[in-house]
């Protein structure tokens, strides 16, 4: 009788998981009796928490917080923390879904496919109006059925920046100004051939040695938006900054697909909305602080320099060995849809 009880007890405890089992199967990602799923995620920032970057994931969170009432959590790692400070690492973490969620440059995206550079190509886009039309229209569709490609879900696009350059040699109003100066720039092969075809001796470091480097005199310049030159002081060892809008720098807030894919309907909405609120709010108040740094800069005894119309089609002549090389990388269906 002892042996026929206990076979019972197993047998009941099987048709338990089993229901179980099919209960979750049928609740499209909902939790017991038709209740959400309630979430505890992670996301990875690149820069510190006093960024826009921060600050835009910030209100996500808390946005996602009241929203669910704390259903769904999202805790902000700053200085890429989830990923040893390697933001390329975050991004691929983020692909494989050990990251939920991060904030990310399209320069960084550049390590898992190079048509990731189409965003970045020189002088493509010139001001604010024509990012919003190009990001806001096919560009934006484009860019995220290529991050879907690589298990990332576009929730929004944000802004590092238009990429301006400073040195401590003299201002850089032609191609010729370039001529032998020795410019820090990103690791990716496409700025390497850049500013090679430039007559420059570009030069790759970790941002965090590149301050000690201009101090030194190792390296005459760099390159990189507004919010980076002032937030690191470069005035303190750069006499010349040029605005020249070289190369715009956006950033995509993403979520690994498998879990965007694995939520509910309601939530992959409240994600998809939330997401692209958050990532506007970086967009509007990163160029309002940019326009005040700017000014700062100014103040401070650096020598800012616009380029003419003129002065900048000269710019654009001198690079267009950077579209005949790398336009079949990109493809040309990208590059004619990020072409205002």
């Amino acid at each position: 009788m002892k042996k026929l009880g206990k076979g019972r007890n197993l047998l009941l405890v099987m048709l338990l998981i089993v229901s179980t089992v099919l209960a979750a199967c049928g609740n499209g990602g909902g939790g017991a009796d038709g209740e959400e799923k309630s979430y505890k995620l992670k996301m990875s920032v690149t820069v510190s928490d006093s960024s826009t970057w921060y600050e835009a994931a910030k209100k996500l969170a808390d946005d996602m917080d009241k929203e669910t009432d704390g259903r769904i959590k999202i805790e902000v790692f700053t200085n890429e923390q989830l990923s040893g400070g390697d933001s390329g690492k975050a991004v691929e973490g983020l692909a494989k879904g050990s990251i939920d969620l991060t904030f990310n440059s399209t320069i960084i995206y550049s390590i898992l496919d190079q048509r990731f550079g189409v965003t970045s190509a020189p002088f493509l886009l010139k001001d604010h109006a024509e990012v919003d039309k190009v990001f806001n229209g096919e560009g934006g569709e484009k860019l995220k059925e290529l991050l879907a490609e690589k298990g990332v879900h576009a929730l929004g696009y944000g802004e590092n920046g238009f990429r301006q350059i400073t040195n401590s040699k003299h201002e850089i109003k032609a191609p010729e100004d370039l001529n032998g100066l020795k410019i820090r720039i990103p690791g990716i092969t496409m700025y390497t051939d850049l500013y090679r075809s430039l007559g420059t001796d570009p030069a790759t470091m970790t941002f965090s040695e590149v301050f000690t480097a201009l101090q030194q005199g190792t390296i005459d310049g760099q390159e990189n938006p507004i919010d980076v030159i002032a937030s690191s002081k470069l005035e303190e060892v750069q006499d010349y900054l040029t605005l020249w809008n070289y190369s715009y720098d956006p950033l995509v807030l993403g979520m690994n697909k498998k879990l965007y894919d694995s939520l509910s309907d309601a939530d992959r909405e409240l994600f998809d909305r939330l997401g692209k609120e958050a990532a506007a709010y970086q967009v509007k108040i990163a160029r309002e602080k940019e326009a005040t740094q700017i000014e700062d800069l100014k103040a401070k005894g650096m020598n800012v320099y616009t380029p003419t119309e003129e002065e900048l089609a000269a710019f654009k002549e001198a690079v267009q060995p950077i579209y005949a090389k790398y336009t079949d990388v990109w493809g040309e269906d990208l590059l004619k849809a990020f072409t205002p």
